[in-house]
């Protein structure tokens, strides 16, 4: 096919060599199926704030640190060109950086081969058969698959919440199944897990669609509470990648002593009436 405009100047370098096909386009990108040399590969060309779906953007780059002191003060002031830019450079740049450090850190996610004129070329997830992967969401389920998936889901969120971060946007619709099983992927709003001071509701969010989506084949996965355990081992500096986890979560904040307030509600009266009588007592003498 003809290169789209956003490919155009990898053809010409040389860094890619045919676009064989758009493999799909969504609210933050699109994605073709490109040559490079003897490998296919994915390229994300991602598209312009002004044509992206995506909302809450600003609650997702809390945390983010520019480059330069001019870059964070124009990212503070969206509305000029500049900071337009620099926010468009940060977004592209965040997904890059996550699939690198997550890769290393052993996620199942696409290898990435570079960024080359703001798109991203990675690894073609594809099935058994070669064919590109069907995102989750198209994948029948077994109630035994549901388990094994989940689990191993609840294993990658803990991986990449031990690395620092969190997927931000995970769900059935971003993650693939390969030969192997699930692959993580869209993550330009991943976020750090110590900045952001959404951190939890979105790790919640996420652990809680993994939930979702695998308890419509296993029902017992809806009565687990991966979120507030893995969070909780996550604070304490606990959390490691092999910590062993229960699905269980149990709030030990000591109850309200009902009684012992009762006891000093009535020990603060009753001195309280003491004082008064005092008063009274003084009052009287000051008369007589």
């Amino acid at each position: 096919m003809k290169p789209p405009k956003g490919l155009q100047p990898l053809v010409d370098n040389g860094m890619v060599d045919a676009v064989l096909r758009q493999l799909k386009s969504g609210k933050e990108a699109s994605v073709f199926v490109v040559a490079c040399g003897d490998e296919v590969r994915c390229a994300k060309v991602y598209k312009e704030a002004e044509h992206r779906g995506f909302h809450k953007l600003a609650q997702y780059q809390e945390g983010r640190k520019a480059r330069g002191s001019r870059d964070a003060r124009a990212m503070g002031k969206g509305a000029s060109r500049h900071g337009r830019k620099q926010q468009e450079e940060e977004w592209k740049n965040a997904e890059v950086e996550a699939l690198y450090r997550l890769d290393y850190a052993g996620v199942r996610v696409p290898k990435p081969h570079g960024v080359h004129a703001g798109v991203l070329l990675m690894e073609l997830v594809c099935d058994a058969d070669g064919h590109p992967a069907p995102r989750l969401n198209d994948v029948d389920i077994t109630p035994e698959q549901a388990r094994e998936w989940h689990a191993f889901m609840m294993r990658q969120i803990v991986l990449m919440l031990c690395e620092g971060l969190i997927h931000g946007d995970l769900s059935e619709y971003n993650v693939l199944v390969d030969a192997q099983g699930p692959v993580v992927i869209d993550l330009p709003q991943a976020v750090s897990a110590a900045s952001n001071n959404n951190a939890f509701s979105m790790l919640e969010r996420d652990v809680n669609n993994m939930r979702a989506t695998f308890g419509r084949a296993a029902p017992e996965l809806l009565e687990t509470q991966y979120a507030r355990e893995i969070w909780k081992l996550f604070q304490a500096s606990a959390l490691k990648p092999d910590s062993v986890l229960t699905g269980m979560f149990v709030d030990v904040s000591p109850e309200a002593d009902v009684g012992a307030v009762l006891d000093q509600i009535e020990e603060a009266r009753f001195e309280a009436e003491l004082r008064q009588r005092g008063r009274e007592a003084a009052e009287k003498a000051l008369d007589s």
